[in-house]
């Protein structure tokens, strides 16, 4: 389950997630520097520095992750 404190590296193990995370404009997935830091960047304080609904974004990754389990 993803919540505020996952980070962008555990969410990216879930191949769908990066199509969600971009439809939401996560500038993360372009960035060099955050290249380095995957597994320290929290979603959680992504969406809060470039103002993304971090409560729609959540909700709409663990549905494309329970989809992928089944």
């Amino acid at each position: 389950m993803i919540t505020k404190d996952s980070t962008l590296g555990e969410i990216l193990k879930y191949p769908k997630t990066k199509i969600v995370l971009a439809e939401f404009n996560i500038p993360c997935l372009t960035c060099p520097m955050a290249a380095a830091e995957m597994n320290k960047l929290k979603i959680g304080d992504i969406c809060e520095t470039y103002g993304i609904d971090s409560e729609k974004l959540i909700r709409k990754l663990n549905e494309i992750i329970a989809d992928e389990r089944d």
